[in-house]
């Protein structure tokens, strides 16, 4: 993973401001950014937003978006104003029926101001009329909408829905979705959730897809081009949707290889994790090889190509899968609680090794732990609060899941095990932060665990090792004792997208 800082003076743009008539003056504009620290102008205050229903026309060739966005929300405080997360080319506004005037500020920033003012409580629905080309848009210096040869794709974290559709773009404001995408018949539309229906005329095909739990608007994919798609059931029940570009190449059958297992991966998962928390799953592989990333978009995991040029790679599926439960199913309150969603879905990766016979998770962690000295940079990086800067570095991964054997050697498997399937269920559908977690395992192992996330989360540098791992940490500096799948995993997993914005889950799992 990977993502470009955003400079201080890009967030200290000015705003464009509206008149307020004199009517509205106990109304004040909504914030226009959430309160991330780490990405202060991202999503927007003053409402809550809980349906979005795009329905967009998308041409291929020319990489023209048009169509209307109908958002559903409630005012938690009274408005004069509201901003959007949006680039495209905006036609009309309106709110509660009435048209709106509006204005663009800073790089993403679509500022809106209804006709009457909006007190708090009310529902509010806003319709936005726009058009553009994506692709050619830009903010902060980078472009996250991803050309294909034959459409595009919208996939990347922390943001990615502003080339596509208008939003309050955090994780804290999740809502349902309904996406209506037509597209030139012979060319394929895919997204979250089920597939609803499809009707074709004139030329154009249309397919409505639904996710009906709550979605953060990173979460949301968009996929147009030609696909072989291919459907079956997981065992336990859930319908399961694969697309893959009809132009992958050598890396066709990889890729089928492993995103084919799909179900099968879900199931096991949710041994540890708790029941599958969404009504649908799949994943897709578009041609997209100027990325190498992969990302969790909700129950429809995007993996680019490269993730399968070495052969199958069942190990970035587990990883894509067990976000669903950590970082889709419960999201984060904030971007510096990614260790909530990067060590745990790297932890599955240690598990499925183990459960594959290719080295046990504390083998695993025992060479991760020995293959860097104390003085490496790597130690520097804090899990728990890495910055912006360090949001998807491999510490977060690496660390972020070595913290998780710390924790299972010290409060043993029962407790560790009770706390992994309990958590997704006691912030179903809702945000978490680290502190969350940390208060949850003590919880539920009844120990006091501020000393082990201290030393493992939050301290720059290198921890002594667990002490279930002592005895075995001389043996896996040796190479010859190294775990067998993990040698080639570690080599690659500091491999990131850099000067690609977005991010992804890094190159070799």
């Amino acid at each position: 993973m990977h993502r470009r800082l955003i400079t201080p003076g890009a967030l200290a743009a000015a705003s464009v401001l509206l008149a307020i008539p004199a009517s509205a003056a106990s109304h004040s504009p909504g914030a226009p950014g959430i309160g991330d620290p780490y990405y202060p102008a991202y999503g927007n205050g003053g409402y809550d937003v809980s349906h979005y229903d795009l329905r967009l026309k998308y041409q291929p060739a020319t990489d023209e978006l048009e169509g209307t966005a109908t958002l559903l929300a409630r005012t938690t405080e009274d408005l004069s104003r509201f901003n959007l997360d949006f680039l495209l080319d905006v036609g009309e506004v309106r709110v509660n029926g009435a048209k709106a005037a509006f204005t663009t500020s800073g790089e993403h920033e679509l500022e809106i101001t209804p006709k009457t003012p909006l007190a708090k409580g009310t529902a509010v629905t806003v319709v936005v009329r726009y058009s553009g080309v994506p692709s050619s848009k830009e903010a902060y210096g980078f472009n996250a909408w991803l050309r294909t040869p034959d459409g595009g794709v919208a996939a990347g974290e922390p943001e990615g829905a502003w080339w596509w559709f208008p939003s309050n773009d955090h994780p804290l404001d999740k809502a349902t979705f309904d996406v209506s995408v037509q597209v030139p018949t012979g060319t394929q539309f895919v997204s979250n959730g089920t597939l609803q229906s499809t009707t074709s005329r004139l030329g154009w095909t249309r397919y409505n897809w639904r996710s009906n739990k709550p979605q953060a608007t990173y979460l949301a994919t968009f996929a147009a081009g030609r696909f072989d798609v291919t459907t079956g059931t997981s065992e336990s029940g859930i319908p399961v949707v694969n697309a893959y570009s009809k132009d992958l190449g050598d890396n066709a059958g990889s890729a089928r290889a492993s995103v084919e297992r799909t179900g099968e991966v879900a199931d096991w998962l949710s041994e540890y994790f708790g029941p599958y928390p969404f009504s649908a799953l799949g994943g897709y592989v578009p041609n997209t090889p100027q990325v190498g990333y992969a990302l969790e978009t909700q129950t429809r995991p995007f993996y680019s190509p490269r993730q399968f040029a070495s052969g199958s790679n069942v190990s970035v599926v587990v990883h894509e899968l067990a976000h669903q439960w950590y970082g889709d199913d419960v999201s984060v309150k904030g971007w510096r609680d990614i260790w909530i969603n990067e060590g745990f879905a790297r932890y599955a990766q240690w598990l499925w090794s183990e459960h594959e016979g290719e080295g046990t998770a504390q083998e695993i962690a025992d060479y991760v732990y020995s293959s860097r000295p104390a003085d490496d940079p790597f130690w520097t990086v804090k899990p728990g609060d890495p910055g912006p800067e360090n949001q998807f570095h491999g510490a977060v991964y690496d660390r972020g899941a070595l913290a998780l054997q710390a924790l299972r050697n010290e409060i043993g498997d029962e407790a560790f095990f009770a706390t992994l399937k309990g958590w997704p269920q006691k912030y179903a559908y809702g945000n978490a932060s680290v502190a969350d977690f940390q208060a949850y395992a003590e919880q539920v192992s009844g120990q006091s665990l501020s000393a082990l996330f201290d030393t493992w989360l939050f301290q720059p540098s290198k921890p002594a090792a667990p002490a279930a791992a002592s005895a075995s940490i001389a043996r896996a500096a040796d190479a010859s004792v190294q775990p067998k799948s993990w040698k080639k995993i570690a080599a690659t997993n500091d491999v990131h997208e850099h000067g690609q914005h977005g991010h992804g889950h890094e190159l070799g799992h």
